[in-house]
């Protein structure tokens, strides 16, 4: 019993290859896309693009990787920025992320059509793909505002199938088609592409990479942030770009650059019915060499294969949206009717609606992948660029700060250990950022008009609220069902008493709407005179019944529980220590009800004071 109560590794919650494949299913989605829409930009330097966009995204996911561990809560670049700068900065991160999200539905869901075009043709261009998209997304919205749950293993079993399938795509491609003297001749130096296309091709292969901030969303459920995190991370990069180091060379000798007219084009990047920048994958599977049943069979599964990744990244969108949304609206960013749930379903439909459903409708009446692809790496640029900013300054802000675990390379001047991944991201992705500003008039104007009315809203809702712009405010801990979604992560210090099974309820019901994960921490105080590992047997065999006692009130609930014994010589400091160890979003403390004059006892006070977190106190009957 005292084992399984003091190792930590027993704990059900997640891995690195659980991370690593939860986030490769969205990350790795963009594939059925991005080659496309590269393509028809950087034509014969679409493999060099990837490679450009690729190290900048090794260094966007160390500065992820550092941010996170640093500060294992959702939010990603919106929380580095909150920590780094102040609420004004991290508002614009949010709404650079909201625009993400609203894109990476949209784009996703627009081409689950094409793929399914193997089945009727239509399906591969407007208004029919416009259509189905729009009905797939309200679909998507409806079936959250309800409330079905995504089956986790199902998403990790598909992303690791479609891995295998894209390294296969690739195996065939080089046995197959693969010839370096095409890729040679498809490329002309600044005439296909032009320089100016070059460049622009660079944010918009940063498509490639839609989804990093999953893995932040996932931090405050890792196992070890400090280890898993940035393991996850860097799997997540490696696998990614070794698929868009390899595949663009394949479909490119599949399908190489030719001399149209005044034009350099090719089929990969080509409107259909002449081009496959719809679903460039398919085209790939088209022009691997391959004919008759064999041909048909792969076509039909990379279709069903594509369009079912494709339709998760979808959804996963969806929730990112409504949780962003719930998370800018709990630091009154945005009204607290956006955190408000539906008061039979308890989901927050409204967020849904307006950003997940109403958002992704304007954008997909559009009807223009090239549009989406540019609007994304307008967000995105900006979004990363504020993450890297964040972690400079976090280095500077803190810089004798003892950091668990910090990405390299590093330069120390002038006692700061300088983050030279970030500062080179920081430069590329802000870069980057202002070519698509420049050279896409409708991007600029559609992407500079998002940031405009976001910033105008919350300047007027700060204004009504008495609010300083830059000034962190949380708002009240919402009462009812609602609470529930605020926290995923739950301290319980565990004493003996009619308090503790009060404090435990609490903790349960608040963590039974988001599935999270309540830790039960039984601290045995150990007095001056005897050391901290004297051997206390006694108190040990009190604490595991004390444990036991209280998971039993809490797996009722269907909670994921924690158990864990400390020794200390102060109840209130290890209770404070384990919350920041931990990222706990809340404590729950249970405390008796007194007549004395002090409200609550010593080791509450500490804690309400010196807490990381929220605190609530579960205060039992009244004693006699």
């Amino acid at each position: 019993m005292a084992r399984r109560r003091q190792s930590t590794g027993l704990e059900r919650v997640l891995g690195a290859p659980a991370l690593f494949a939860t986030a490769y299913g969205n990350v790795g989605s963009s594939i059925y896309y991005a080659l496309g829409l590269v393509a028809g930009i950087a034509l014969g330097l679409t493999p060099v693009v990837f490679i450009i966009s690729g190290l900048i995204f090794a260094a966007t996911a160390a500065t992820y990787a550092e941010g996170t561990v640093r500060y294992p809560e959702a939010g990603g670049s919106s929380s580095f920025s909150r920590h780094a700068f102040n609420e004004l900065v991290s508002f614009g991160a949010a709404w650079a992320q909201m625009l993400n999200y609203v894109i990476t539905i949209a784009i996703s869901v627009i081409f689950v059509p094409h793929y399914l075009s193997i089945f009727w043709a239509p399906l591969r261009t407007n208004p029919w793909d416009i259509i189905v998209g729009i009905g797939l997304t309200w679909l998507l919205v409806g079936i959250n505002i309800i409330g079905v749950k995504e089956a986790a293993r199902l998403n990790i079993l598909l992303a690791v199938i479609d891995f295998a399938t894209q390294l296969l795509l690739v195996a065939l491609g080089f046995f197959l088609i693969f010839n370096p003297h095409i890729l040679r001749h498809n490329v002309h130096l600044g005439v296909a592409p032009s320089w100016s296309a070059f460049l622009l091709a660079i944010p918009v292969g940063m498509i490639a990479y839609t989804g990093i901030e999953t893995v932040s969303n996932l931090a405050e459920e890792a196992r070890d942030p400090v280890r898993s995190i940035p393991r996850s991370i860097s799997w997540v990069a490696i696998a990614v770009f070794a698929i868009y180091f390899t595949l663009p060379w394949i479909a490119l000798s599949a399908m190489p650059v030719l001399h149209k007219g005044t034009h350099y084009v090719t089929q990969l990047g080509q409107d259909p019915p002449q081009g496959f920048k719809n679903d460039p994958v398919l085209g790939l599977v088209e022009n691997l060499g391959i004919h008759g049943a064999v041909l048909a069979i792969l076509k039909v599964y990379v279709g069903i294969l594509a369009a079912t990744i494709l339709f998760i990244a979808t959804n996963a969108g969806v929730i990112g949206a409504s949780r962003i949304t719930y998370s800018m609206a709990s630091y009154r960013q945005l009204p607290a009717a956006f955190r408000s749930l539906h008061p039979k379903l308890k989901t927050p439909w409204l967020a849904l609606v307006v950003f997940a459903g109403l958002g992704s409708t304007i954008f997909l009446l559009a009807g223009q992948v090239d549009f989406l692809g540019r609007m994304y790496a307008f967000g995105a640029m900006l979004s990363f660029t504020i993450a890297h900013a964040s972690v400079v300054a976090l280095r500077v802000r803190f810089r004798d700060a003892e950091l668990e675990w910090r990405a390299r390379p590093n330069l120390r001047i002038a006692g700061i250990d300088w983050p030279l991944f970030a500062i080179v991201g920081g430069l590329g992705t802000g870069a980057a950022w202002l070519v698509v500003v420049v050279q896409s008039a409708p991007t600029r104007y559609a992407g500079l008009a998002w940031l405009v009315a976001g910033f105008v809203f919350y300047l007027f809702y700060r204004r009504r609220l008495g609010l300083p712009l830059r000034v962190t405010s949380r708002s009240p801990v919402p009462l009812g069902p609602a609470i529930a979604l605020e926290y995923r992560s739950i301290l319980v210090p565990v004493v003996a008493g009619e308090e503790s099974r009060e404090a435990v309820e609490v903790a349960a019901r608040l963590a039974t709407e988001r599935a999270g994960r309540i830790v039960l921490l039984r601290v045995i105080v150990i007095p001056l005179e005897l050391p901290l590992d004297a051997d206390l047997s006694e108190q040990l065999e009190e604490a595991h019944l004390l444990l036991d006692k209280a998971r039993a009130i809490a797996e009722p609930y269907g909670v994921r529980v924690v158990e864990r014994v400390v020794r200390e010589r102060k109840a209130g400091r290890a209770i404070v220590a384990e919350a920041e160890r931990r990222g706990a979003e809340i404590v729950v403390l249970g405390a008796p009800r007194g007549a004395h004059r002090a409200i609550f006892g010593h080791t509450v006070d500490y804690v309400l004071k010196n807490a990381p977190c929220r605190v609530m106190v579960a205060a039992g009957r009244r004693v006699a």
